[in-house]
């Protein structure tokens, strides 16, 4: 796999960067994820193919196994507020004098500087700072966060793993690592280029524009048996294969740039829809251009033809269905879905061993409470 002999730890945190380090394992790192000791569970549901140790920061001892681990490691992924890891003692400065090659990544949702920097938040607070909320949701409503998909993974994990990735290929040229300050603010604003440097495309209010449900031919739609389509007709000649799929004449209707007749023209499409069940609407629009497919249910999208044909969702050792790797790379693909979730602590020891800890010392760290063994006992 492409990212074979990379070796990531990552502190426990959640959703961006769990993501982050699950596409780096995906793609062939080797992830160890360092949670808290003396917890019961993990709240990382992107654990899979990575391995647990289980440590007590809080204590100099469990700092000190830290250390040794990141100066045989290449990169390290931190999700703390600014600061907090200097005051463990285990910031860059630190960490990067113990080895000079390591990839120190720092998640965050407001970056490493700044007023808002020590400031709580979420997602939705992270994309509302960062531009991209104002312009989400429909006319005459309150703005819609789309789920947490753009702060937390698109602007946040997403970016922070193409950042690790930037900063180890430029390393085989430097020989030198680097800090990352990936934060979830500007994260999304640089997701949201497009919209930055196209709006002229969205100089009217929310949800009244061409991309955002303003306009009739792109919009989703309800069918007779209570489901969904999608609508994406942008260009002239499919539009006209919409129309034709909709028994409508060209000739008979406004243009479609007619931005006054928008209105209306969604209530006569909704009409139409409504008229035929969604399957007797795929069975019109699959295979053409108009643009026209259906907005399945997670349930329903592993197993469409299409989806089926290409593989694009695996079955993992649990038995759940999740997304393949993407991009799908020729030679050197990912691989998801390579062993459970792991239970935490469960590869303490075997970590601690591979960073050169003696059994003697393995014992003493877990009777001190450093490390948790996660149940394993040591020879001794």
């Amino acid at each position: 796999m492409a990212l074979r002999g990379v070796k990531v730890v990552e502190l426990a945190g959640l959703a961006p960067a769990p993501f982050c380090g699950l596409i780096l394992s995906d793609f062939g790192a080797k992830v160890t994820r360092v949670d808290k000791a003396r917890t019961a569970m993990s709240m990382d549901m992107m654990g899979r193919g990575k391995r647990s140790v289980a440590l007590n920061l809080k204590q100099q001892e469990g700092v000190g196994v830290l250390r040794r681990m990141c100066q045989n490691s290449d990169v390290l992924i931190e999700p703390f507020r600014a600061g907090v890891m200097e005051r463990l003692g285990l910031g860059p400065d630190i960490l990067m004098k113990d080895n000079p090659g390591l990839i120190y990544a720092r998640m965050t949702g407001f970056g490493q500087s700044g007023p808002f920097s020590q400031m709580a938040g979420h997602d939705i607070n992270y994309i509302s700072l960062s531009g991209m909320l104002s312009r989400l949701g429909r006319k005459h409503e309150n703005p819609m966060p789309p789920s947490n998909l753009l702060g937390d993974f698109a602007g946040g994990g997403l970016t922070c793993a193409l950042g690790i990735v930037m900063a180890l290929f430029e390393r085989t040229m430097s020989g030198k690592g680097q800090v990352i300050d990936a934060n979830m603010v500007e994260g999304a604003s640089y997701v949201g280029s497009f919209i930055w440097h196209s709006r002229f495309l969205y100089n009217h209010g929310r949800g009244e524009n061409l991309l955002d449900t303003g306009a009739h031919f792109y919009e989703t739609y309800k069918t007779k048996d209570g489901e969904y389509m999608a609508v994406g007709a942008l260009e002239p000649q499919f539009y006209a294969k919409l129309l034709e799929g909709l028994g409508l004449t060209i000739e008979d209707l406004p243009p479609q740039m007619d931005r006054e007749s928008w209105p209306s023209m969604k209530e006569k499409f909704a009409t139409i829809f409504s008229s035929k069940t969604r399957a007797e609407w795929c069975e019109l629009f699959d295979g053409t251009d108009a643009c026209v497919t259906p907005i399945l249910s997670m349930q329903e999208a592993p197993n469409h033809p299409h989806n089926k044909s290409r593989d694009s969702y695996l079955t993992n050792e649990d038995g759940g269905v999740q997304p393949r790797p993407a991009p799908l790379l020729s030679r050197t693909p990912g691989v998801g879905g390579v062993g459970p979730q792991p239970k935490i602590g469960q590869h303490t020891k075997e970590v601690m061993v591979e960073t050169g800890f003696s059994e003697e010392e393995i014992q003493k760290l877990a009777e001190s409470g450093a490390v948790d063994l996660g149940g394993i006992k040591s020879a001794l």
